[in-house]
């Protein structure tokens, strides 16, 4: 079926009007505009059953007085020859995660028709190539819709501080161009630090110092859980299997790992 037969949902209403009142004037105004869009709230199962902004959504008081849950994706783009996987350092101005090492671009579908879209995961793949155009400056013809490879979806908790956090279910999405050994890249500085790529044993390097004291090193809690109890196994099978189309078996893809 192609893009253009699949229909889209209408938007969902707001979900509730639970808090939402904490002040935001102390940080960057750009990453407070962005804090108005709005997420596709889920149940548990990942059903859909409404909308509210991102700011709400990543309050910890809705996290844990309502259990506030919304939809999420985690993109893993490599190089051509699928040894090196592009990672970003979140930038000092993001409101959830400042300066911290995650994978190549996180983020969320949008409460809209394109990104409503949950046959073959269109509208997760619709949104993840926004997303690295917007926090990368990767070009849409540089990563198309249609070679994201959906793995399986992680529901996970875990507080930035006090005040924001994380409660997602996060849909896994890797990507590996053939077209070119390297994407090109301009990232936004409001968005992105840095950006490395790294190799297996590279980023062994870099999780371990995400866990030393005094490092200096932040590692996102996400990019951690994936790390630890997925990542190294995908990276071998992809490498094994000469692409990332049969890197999850069919049980994974069908389930949602609770961790």
């Amino acid at each position: 079926m192609g893009q253009s037969d699949i229909a889209a949902p209408t938007p969902a209403p707001l979900t509730s009007t639970i808090a939402a009142d904490v002040d935001l004037s102390s940080y960057d105004d750009e990453q407070v505009k962005l804090m108005e869009e709005m997420c596709i709230v889920i149940d548990r199962d990942d059903n859909r059953i409404g909308a509210d902004s991102k700011k709400t959504c990543h309050l910890m008081t809705n996290i844990m007085n309502h259990n506030l849950l919304h939809r999420a994706f985690s993109v893993f783009l490599f190089s051509a020859d699928g040894t090196k996987l592009l990672l970003q350092q979140r930038a000092t101005e993001k409101i959830t995660f400042p300066d911290a090492w995650t994978n190549t671009c996180c983020s969320h579908p949008l409460n809209t028709k394109d990104e409503l879209i949950e046959e073959d995961n269109l509208g997760v793949r619709t949104a993840a190539q926004r997303k690295l155009f917007h926090e990368l400056g990767i070009e849409a013809q540089d990563v198309p819709v249609d070679d994201f490879h959906f793995l399986t979806r992680i529901h996970y908790l875990a507080p930035s501080n006090e005040t924001w956090g994380e409660h997602e279910i996060d849909y896994i999405l890797f990507m590996r161009p053939q077209h070119k050994e390297l994407v090109d890249m301009a990232p936004s500085p409001n968005e992105v630090r840095d950006v490395r790529w790294v190799t297996k044993e590279e980023l062994k390097v870099l999780l371990q110092k995400g866990v030393t004291p005094d490092s200096g090193v932040i590692v996102t809690p996400w990019f951690k859980l994936i790390c630890d109890n997925f990542m190294f196994a995908w990276w071998d099978k992809m490498l094994a299997n000469g692409g990332v189309d049969k890197v999850a078996d069919p049980e994974e893809v069908k389930k949602i790992y609770r961790l």
